[in-house]
């Protein structure tokens, strides 16, 4: 009686500690979504692991498609960095898709029509928008990789031998049997049996854990699809339709796949942590593994399409978040998709952003930019934030400016660039190959080229430079085009003066002192502050007096004087 009593409480507390660790799960997941809805619209405080990007990027890179901005444009516009300031996606498919979308403008007028709708439908819906990051929180992560790594590897993966997991099975049962003859042989026949089955199953299921994850991760699409159904969002029919139409063809793969997925850590749900050891006693997970696999590798298609769709609905959620976050400071641009649409790039209080504090410039032209300038004066800057506003322009329709009006473009830079020791190019080599690629995309048909050139040709010889950039420049400034560039050469204002409008920006130096306006002048620059820099650095006065003499002889007669 006593050692009934005994077993009973210690049952009833491991009940009890399961109950209060399910109960104290649910009340965490609601803190963190009830903060969740609190913080929207405030900046991301997520960290990136050193390897994360790299998964974050698999969908895009199985999704490659013509037009994509390439790794050349991506890295000068520093879009890693501005991707993770942006992202509050708390899905895996969030993730990926949101940085697919960066990457892929929108090249047709209705999706683009039909990603303003909703992105304005979760910014103007509270509730349903609630509903959906419940839906993608409890989606979740991969912890390690994305799920289109497993998903590569499938047809590689070895099938389990069912045969010798059901021997041993039959060895537990043969020796729960054998307790009836003898009990003390019995047990120590099962204990033996058992350590054997737990030290086994280790091993194997080492080899196959990262691909019950993704079953796992995918289990939990399918919920999180069913989910999303029963919320029945009236932005969503469309979608929520297609997700149904996946769900039902992937019934056959939850069927197949619940005692293959140990429960995740922490959850504290008492059934699964009881499962969790009955698959390790009896490898019920091993088992069934032949059929999941067989059921993932039957339906790759609608896994693919529903982590499309809902990646696609979360970056709506995330592409209203970032328009909440730079408040007023943002436009809907006006896009004309028209291959022959008006060559004319109009912005109006553009800023990059990136600055906390920034000098907003406007701009309208209808032919290529030459920009010139000190250093540091706010050239490559003022580069970067007209590229990328023209860049988030087509991708989630939102423009840091309060005005953006264009046709769609086809997207190119050639700015902070490096040599390459390892493939044996030097930096001249690397730029020219950068630049090259622009001039290739001119000859083809389609949308026109919008291009940022930062230091054209800085790589080489100042005779050569300024030849060769002169005639590079004018190609860039042909029928089609907009050439954004930035130079140091003033003789190339005057070389390129009908094909480029000539804008600068200025230095201010008092005392001893330099001042940034940062504002974006019309005309090219008349100021110098390299030289004078050299005097508020204590140069010897001689230096710098000779240098500004004969930087004004040349400036007089175009000829260098000793």
């Amino acid at each position: 009686m006593d050692a009934l009593f005994f077993a009973g409480m210690i049952v009833f507390l491991i009940v009890l500690f399961m109950g209060i660790e399910y109960t104290n799960h649910k009340k965490f997941q609601k803190r963190a979504l009830e903060k969740l809805y609190q913080g929207y619209g405030r900046e991301s405080e997520r960290k990136y692991g050193p390897e994360e990007m790299n998964h974050i990027r698999m969908y895009y890179q199985k999704h490659r498609v013509e037009g994509q901005i390439d790794d050349i444009t991506w890295n000068d516009l520093h879009m890693d960095e501005l991707y993770q300031q942006m992202n509050t996606s708390l899905s895996a498919a969030g993730d990926e898709y949101l940085y697919y979308r960066l990457r892929t403008p929108i090249r047709d007028k209705a999706q683009m029509e039909k990603t303003e709708e909703q992105i304005r439908f979760f910014m103007e819906h509270e509730k349903e928008r609630h509903s959906v990051q419940r839906v993608f929180y409890r989606m979740g992560r991969m912890r390690k990789y994305s799920i289109y790594d497993y998903l590569d590897h499938l047809d590689i993966l070895g099938e389990r031998k069912n045969g010798k997991y059901l021997l041993w099975d039959l060895a537990i049962f043969a020796c729960v049997l054998g307790m009836a003859l003898s009990m003390p042989t019995g047990i120590v026949l099962l204990l033996l049996v058992l350590c054997h089955n737990l030290i086994d199953y280790f091993k194997e299921h080492k080899e196959i854990e990262p691909y019950i994850s993704s079953f796992r991760y995918i289990r939990g699409l399918l919920s999180c699809v069913e989910e999303m159904r029963r919320e029945n969002i009236a932005g969503l029919s469309g979608e929520q339709e297609q997700l149904q139409a996946c769900y039902r063809k992937m019934k056959v793969f939850l069927r197949n796949s619940y005692l293959v997925i140990s429960a995740e850590a922490g959850t504290g749900n008492p059934l699964e942590v009881v499962l969790d050891y009955l698959r390790m006693l009896f490898y019920f997970d091993l088992i069934q593994f032949n059929r999941a696999l067989a059921a993932v590798r039957g339906h790759m298609g609608e896994i693919d399409e529903m982590i499309t769709i809902l990646g696609r609905i979360e970056t709506a959620v995330v592409s209203g978040e970032y328009r909440t976050r730079l408040g007023e400071a943002y436009c809907v641009p006006n896009l004309h998709y028209e291959e022959a649409a008006e060559l004319v790039f109009k912005v109006e209080e553009l800023y990059h952003p990136f600055l906390k504090e920034p000098v907003k410039n406007s701009l309208t032209v209808r032919k290529g930019v030459l920009l010139t300038g000190s250093n540091a004066s706010g050239k490559s800057t003022f580069l970067r934030a007209a590229a990328t506003a023209a860049l988030l322009s087509q991708t989630i329709h939102t423009c840091p400016a309060s005005y953006y009006e264009a046709p769609f473009f086809r997207i190119y830079s050639s700015m902070s660039l490096r040599d390459d020791p390892a493939g044996g190019d030097s930096y001249y080599m690397v730029e020219i190959k950068s630049i090259k690629r622009i001039l290739d995309q001119v000859k083809r048909q389609g949308f026109p080229v919008l291009c940022f050139v930062d230091e054209v040709l800085r790589g080489t010889n100042t005779v050569e430079r300024i030849a060769a950039s002169t005639q590079i420049m004018k190609m860039l400034a042909a029928q089609r085009i907009l050439c954004f560039a930035a130079t140091h050469d003033v003789e190339l204002t005057r070389l390129l003066e009908r094909d480029y409008d000539n804008y600068h920006f200025e230095e201010r130096i008092e005392g001893n002192d330099i001042f940034f306006p940062y504002k974006l002048l019309e005309g090219p620059a008349v100021s110098r502050n390299a030289i004078a820099l050299l005097k508020m650095l204590g140069y010897e006065e001689k230096i710098v007096m000779e240098a500004e003499a004969m930087a004004e002889r040349f400036l007089e007669s175009g000829q260098w004087e000793e």
